[in-house]
């Protein structure tokens, strides 16, 4: 009888790419992947341990389905991924139930260290440095929507942010062949793929590691582009020192790579950005946004900025508010700084308390809601390429889809009212109105062509 796998992906896109490798090869072996945790063989969690609030959502994953298990003990129970790189041994002392921990290093033998747990002398948790470079070779199943993926272009991170645990978790920054990528998208396309992510810790550090002459990000999207005829390719994410006019110019040169560029800022104030070992200050930035909207008038320019550093003043919080009302980026994340053992910033003075990081980020965020309000109302009227997701998940009566603005599970979306159209398809939507994070539109049936 052929055994059943349920998965819990948590986190970001990359480990999203990692769930489906295991998957893959958990198909390979036999396993046929399920709904519902109460039908499955294996369960199967992908942890992300970067922050706190990531680290208790995962062990309220594991809680739950340790609990599934409790009422039908035959079922193996696997925690993978950054949490277990983080804290191995503390977890497998904290959950018996949980048959099988592997960390950051190993989801490509998930389907081994299964076998070995019938011979109960091995070891339950698998920790070592992170140094797998997943390629085209590998076999991996798909859980987005048919219509869309995400492909990862490197491994780990070189970057020394005093805030992030990324580069302990994950190694350092490890970039795949430019050949395998290009491979990896030709099979992608093959199987109808209609708008295709780009993933990376640093998208803006491919090829660094790989020595001087090696193909870099622009090299990479030009052999994309050659190679397949996907019409969308989005990039995630982009370092702010290295967003080049040879990147800007090669994207205007090219509309299949849609004009939305996410670039995490993390601050304005020279001060914090200092502290966080950010290598730029606010006039780097205001220089380079100018050179985006000069080159690239229309593009959608999305950052997160972290509140309560270790230092952060009300005149620093002053500054990003002020930086934002100037700026009108069109979306825009606040998070309240995590306090993370092993990192640079643990030790520093001057921690600010959760209430001072809740009230400033709920400062900002109302601020954004009106600029993004205000941006997304200048939108109506226009005609925009829409691709359709498929019916909303708020109501069944209405179609649901996104421009080239917005990014899958981040932005908002587009709500359609009217006309007729297939998950997968691009087409013209007419904006009707406007919400802070939404938009609403109909299909136009015409062939009239969109605002570019």
């Amino acid at each position: 009888m052929m055994r059943t796998v349920f998965t819990v992906s948590l986190g970001c896109p990359k480990n999203l790419v990692d769930t489906e490798l295991m998957l893959g090869l958990l198909v390979e072996a036999g396993y046929a992947p399920c709904e519902e945790a109460d039908q499955a063989d294996l369960l199967l969690v992908n942890t992300c341990g970067f922050i706190q609030s990531a680290v208790e959502e995962g062990i309220e994953e594991i809680l739950t389905l340790a609990e599934v298990k409790g009422q039908y003990p035959e079922k193996k129970l696997a925690v993978v991924g950054c949490m277990v790189q983080r804290y191995g041994a503390d977890l497998a002392k904290e959950f018996p139930e949980v048959d099988l921990f592997i960390g950051t290093e190993g989801t490509q033998e998930i389907v081994s260290r299964l076998q070995e747990l019938t011979q109960t002398k091995k070891s339950r948790l698998h920790l070592a440095p992170p140094t797998f470079l997943q390629d085209s070779t590998w076999p991996r199943k798909l859980s987005s929507p048919a219509h869309r993926a995400y492909m990862k272009v490197t491994e780990g991170c070189s970057n020394r942010c005093s805030y992030c645990l990324i580069p302990s978790l994950r190694g350092d920054l490890r970039s795949r062949l430019l050949d395998d990528l290009v491979i990896e998208a030709r099979m992608l396309a093959e199987n109808g793929v209609q708008e295709l992510t780009l993933v990376a810790q640093d998208l803006t550090a491919y090829g660094l590691d790989l020595g001087p002459g090696a193909p870099r990000l622009v090299a990479l999207l030009r052999a994309l582009l050659a190679a397949c005829d996907i019409p969308w390719f989005r990039l995630l994410y982009l370092y702010p020192t290295r967003v080049n006019a040879e990147l800007l110019e090669f994207m205007a040169a090219n509309p299949r790579i849609v004009p939305y560029l996410d670039i995490p800022l993390q601050h304005v104030s020279d001060s914090v950005l200092k502290g966080m070992n950010r290598p730029y200050g606010r006039r780097q930035i205001e220089t380079l946004l100018e050179k985006i909207r000069s080159i690239l008038p229309q593009a959608a320019i999305r950052t997160t900025f972290m509140v309560g550093f270790p230092g952060e003043t009300e005149a620093d919080v002053r500054q990003l508010a002020e930086f934002m009302q100037e700026q009108k980026l069109a979306h825009v994340g606040i998070f309240g700084y995590s306090n993370e053992e092993g990192c640079a910033a643990y030790t520093l003075a001057g921690q600010c308390s959760e209430e001072e990081k809740s009230e400033r980020r709920q400062r900002l965020m109302e601020l954004q809601s009106g600029i993004s309000l205000a941006g997304n109302e200048a939108m109506v009227g226009k005609v925009e390429k829409v691709l359709v997701e498929g019916w909303s998940r708020e109501t069944d009566l209405l179609l649901e889809g996104r421009t080239r603005f917005q990014a899958p599970e981040i932005d908002g979306c587009v709500y359609i009212n009217a006309g007729v159209a297939n998950p997968g398809d691009i087409v013209e939507v007419l904006i009707t109105e406007a919400h802070p994070y939404d938009l609403v539109g109909e299909i136009v049936e015409y062939g009239q062509d969109s605002d570019d």
